[in-house]
């Protein structure tokens, strides 16, 4: 596999963090370019964010001396010197949009964390495990920008990660309802404890925006490309709690076709998708696991569970009002964002589509 110079836009928030650490020893991508705001542009990666370093790893060494270039005012400079750029800016959704489609324009690929674009018909919003060949649409993005080489292709929700891939092996039995209640971690709002003191001893009801999209992106992902899905009906509630990583959610699930809870763990421990199949270097071996202890998952034991890649399942059991209930938890910074779009952009590396 070729190597790829890369930029990451938006290098100093939580999920820019990330990208960093994932990146930096990555055997196909080569970080190149790094950028944000104005305000931080001109300054070295290391003088900018090292007072609020949020990841566990070291700053990395061939990122720190880096000069921080401006996201907007220097982008012929940043295009000019990558393949493509993964994206995880703080800004307004309209600002994002545009921002995207302007590298796009340059002939410069985007691999976006940001939700902007998520609705954008032509845009594919890819989990690789479960909707893989959505990126052919790639083809008519192109088509609609006058480009040849630019597009955006962004990853899904990251509370979406918690609970989707555990119902998706079981679309075929006929999924009429779901119930999802997801109990997202701070870092899911770029904070930590120090930074977030109102979390301590509390729960918050609301999380802006975050169950429309737990509702709504899941019919993207389970569309046929441009066409979105219309079953299985969703509704759920999210809540922020006091936890550093990992988003726990209780899943409750309808479906037409009666089987056993053998029957649904043996599909949840056999699933395999294309990530797998295709040995892309950040997926999981085993995407979801079960484990049959009644007291998990755990955010605390269970969150880096293959590099924080894999699903963690537990607690599956018949339901009064629907026909199963059961707990999932994914690493929401890791397959929830910057990890699913690492993953994304190395199904596109396979696919040739930075080529």
């Amino acid at each position: 596999m070729k190597k790829y110079n890369v930029g990451i836009i938006g290098c100093t928030g939580m999920v820019g963090q990330r990208f960093a650490t994932l990146l930096e020893n990555h055997p196909w991508f080569n970080v190149t370019a790094l950028a944000a705001s104005s305000r931080s542009a001109g300054k070295t990666y290391k003088s900018v964010v090292e007072k609020r370093w949020a990841m566990k790893t070291p700053i990395p060494t061939s990122m720190a001396d880096m000069i921080i270039l401006d996201a907007v005012a220097d982008m012929d400079e940043v295009v000019s010197k990558v393949d493509f750029v993964f994206c995880a800016v703080d800004m307004k959704k309209d600002e994002i949009r545009a921002l995207e489609e302007a590298y796009a324009k340059k002939e410069c690929p985007v691999v976006s964390n940001n939700s902007a674009n998520r609705g954008v018909e032509d845009v594919p919003m890819v989990v690789p495990e479960i909707n893989a060949d959505h990126i052919e649409i790639i083809n008519a993005q192109r088509k609609r920008l006058g480009t040849k080489r630019g597009f955006i292709a962004v990853k899904s929700n990251c509370s979406l990660q918690s609970y989707v891939p555990a119902i998706h092996p079981l679309m075929d039995l006929g999924v009429t309802k779901v119930l999802a209640c997801t109990y997202q971690a701070i870092s899911g709002a770029g904070k930590t404890f120090e930074m977030y003191p109102d979390i301590l001893d509390n729960v918050i009801p609301y999380i802006g925006g975050e169950e429309e999209k737990s509702e709504q992106e899941p019919m993207k992902l389970w569309g046929h490309k441009i066409v979105n899905a219309t079953t299985p009906s969703i509704t759920a509630q999210c809540f922020r709690v006091p936890v550093s990583d990992g988003h726990t959610a209780a899943v409750f699930v309808s479906m037409e076709k009666k089987v056993s809870p053998e029957e649904i763990i043996r599909r949840w421990t056999e699933f395999r998708g294309p990530a797998q199949e295709l040995e892309l270097p950040s997926a999981p071996k085993q995407f979801l696991h079960y484990f049959t202890e009644a007291d998990r998952p755990q955010a605390k034991l269970d969150r880096e569970l293959e590099h924080g890649m894999a699903v963690s399942i537990g607690r599956l059991r018949p339901d009064t009002q629907y026909d199963y209930k059961f707990v999932c938890l994914s690493h929401n910074t890791l397959r929830g964002a910057a990890g699913g779009g690492v993953l994304l952009a190395e199904l596109l590396a396979k696919k040739g589509y930075f080529d």
